[in-house]
């Protein structure tokens, strides 16, 4: 199971000093990924209507494209993981553009993982439907390989039309793409069509349903669960040695190829609280690997 570390978005704040030491030290001490998270704009609670979700307004979200752009630059061979892009309210073509275009700066360690996501307003923002966001995404997923396999093609469905058209440059290889979520659709089109999952819950009873459900669509569509990833993330808040082995110990009972620490609202100040956290969770978590 290969180990890595989150992003903490909102503390690590705009200082590039700050960025560029927390991502070459986590790649020193050892992370096999920096995961991203993804929201384009945040809302205000006082907003007509109200609003309820996790973030809002001011809460900050480093852009995932541009930051591991800059990123790939600063690191070697650590990977870098989207945990998740919201795919549906943003334009097809322009994410495969972005995607291949990193994925050549990186030499291929970009892993784009993708989710529909639950803010609506984002999607009213970004000028994108939210009530068909898991419909497109499937017809979604289609275009962005055949953007990034082939030369030029054209496509009549659903959602995109268009005659003749393909990217370039496109990158020596397709980028994984993994699915978060947990709704029952999201689990079947991840089965179906993703080359991985990443859970939005602990490793309980409903993260091996899920496990189970997506290998039995797996096993009936005649695809490999071999080659299928699971990339599954604990927290640093409030946690000691003995629930950090717990996790770790459960996640790979269920098969998980991935796990990741989220360092973000734990109460810590600086990137050096960051990494010293990842330093003492990854000594406890390969102890029992």
């Amino acid at each position: 199971m290969q180990t890595g570390i989150v992003l903490p978005h909102h503390e690590i704040g705009t200082d590039t000093g700050a960025i560029r030491a927390f991502v070459t030290g986590a790649e020193e001490l050892g992370a096999a990924h920096i995961m991203i998270y993804d929201h384009v704009v945040g809302a205000d609670r006082n907003r007509p209507g109200g609003f309820e979700g996790p973030y809002d307004k001011d809460v900050q979200f480093h852009e995932p494209f541009t930051f591991f752009s800059y990123i790939a630059a600063l690191t070697n061979k650590v990977e870098l993981v989207t945990g998740i892009v919201i795919l549906p309210q943003r334009q097809t073509a322009l994410v495969a553009k972005q995607a291949a275009e990193l994925a050549i700066l990186s030499e291929n360690r970009l892993r784009l993982g993708i989710g529909t996501g639950w803010n609506a307003v984002e999607y009213e923002v970004l000028n994108e439907d939210f009530t068909n966001r898991g419909r497109r995404q499937e017809e979604q997923v289609e275009l962005l390989r055949r953007f990034w396999q082939e030369d030029c093609f054209s496509y009549e469905g659903k959602y995109h039309q268009f005659t003749l058209a393909g990217i370039n440059p496109r990158p020596s290889q397709s980028v994984p793409i993994w699915f978060g979520g947990g709704a029952p659709a999201l689990l079947d089109r991840c089965a179906r069509l993703g080359d991985g999952w990443m859970p939005v819950t602990g490793p309980g009873k409903r993260a091996a349903a899920a496990i189970e459900s997506m290998r039995a669509t797996r096993e009936s569509a005649g695809l490999s669960w071999e080659t299928f990833g699971i990339h599954a993330q604990v927290q640093a808040g409030n946690a000691t040695a003995k629930d950090w082995q717990k996790s770790c110990s459960e996640w790979q009972e269920l098969g998980a190829t991935d796990l990741s620490l989220a360092t973000h609202n734990a109460g810590f100040s600086s990137v050096d609280d960051h990494l010293k956290a990842f330093q003492e969770w990854l000594e406890v978590v390969k102890s029992g690997l």
